[in-house]
C-alpha cells in the first residue's frame, strides 16, 4: 500500500487479530474449542449497521450467543431476502428464542429520512423509513426540537418493524408449529449504553389482526 494513512490502518487490524489470538490461545474455559465445532444463540439481534451499536457488548454476552443482522436503520422489509434468509435459519435451524429488533437514538438513517436531501441510491431504503413517517406523520410533525422528532421516529420505526417481523411466515410458522419463539422492540441509548424496551413483544400473531394473522 502506498498511503501511509491505509497501511497503518490495514496493521492496526493485523494487530488487534494477534491480540485476539493470544486471548484464545490462552483462555482456559475451553468456549472457544467448543464454538470451533458450532453455535447455539438463543438471541437474533437485528440491528443498525451503525459502528456504535454492537450487540454483544451492548447485551453483555460471549461469542456464539447472538447470532445478528445489520443493516441501515433496522429495518425489516418483506422482500429483503438477506434478511429473510438470517431469518429462516436462525428460527428454524438455530432455534433461537429472543429476536430483537434494536433500533438507536440519533439513527442517521432515520435523520435522513426526515429530509427532502437527494443522497444516492441509499434514498432507494430511506423510503421505507419515509412510509414509518407516513404513518405517524401528524405526531412526528407536531414535535417541534429536529432531534427529537428523529428520537420519536426511531422509536415508531422500532415498533412497526417488529410488526413487520412478526408478520412474516417464518414467525408465524414458529409459533403455530408450538416454537417457544419472543420478538421484543428495544432502543439503544448510545450515550448511556442502555437498552429502552418499547413495550411491542409478542409471543403469538394474536394481536397482528386478522389481515395479517395466518391461519
Amino acid at each position: 500500500m502506498e498511503n501511509k494513512d491505509l497501511k497503518i490502518g490495514f496493521d492496526n487490524i493485523i494487530k488487534g487479530n494477534k491480540e485476539w489470538m493470544d486471548f484464545v490461545k490462552n483462555d482456559t474455559t475451553g468456549r472457544f474449542q467448543q464454538l470451533a465445532k458450532g453455535q447455539n444463540p438463543e438471541i437474533l439481534w437485528i440491528g443498525c449497521a451503525d459502528s456504535r451499536v454492537p450487540a454483544n457488548e451492548l447485551t453483555g454476552t460471549k461469542p456464539g450467543e447472538v447470532f445478528v443482522h445489520r443493516n441501515i436503520a433496522n429495518m425489516v422489509i418483506h422482500s429483503d431476502m438477506s434478511l429473510l434468509s438470517v431469518l429462516d435459519y436462525a428460527v428454524n435451524v438455530l432455534k433461537v428464542k429472543q429476536v430483537i429488533v434494536a433500533g438507536h437514538y440519533g439513527c442517521g438513517g432515520v435523520a435522513a429520512s426526515l429530509s427532502r436531501n437527494q443522497y444516492g441510491i441509499i434514498d432507494n431504503w430511506l423510503g421505507h423509513i419515509k412510509d414509518v413517517y407516513r404513518l405517524h406523520s401528524e405526531e412526528i410533525d407536531g414535535i417541534e426540537e429536529n432531534e427529537k422528532k428523529i428520537d420519536r421516529l426511531v422509536e415508531l420505526n422500532v415498533k412497526e418493524q417488529v410488526f413487520n417481523l412478526c408478520s412474516t411466515s417464518i414467525i408465524q410458522n414458529a409459533w403455530k408449529n408450538g416454537q417457544a419463539l419472543a420478538v421484543h422492540g428495544m432502543v439503544i441509548n448510545i450515550g448511556t449504553g442502555q437498552l429502552i424496551d418499547q413495550s411491542c413483544t409478542f409471543t403469538s400473531n394474536e394481536s397482528l389482526g386478522k389481515v395479517f394473522a395466518f391461519k
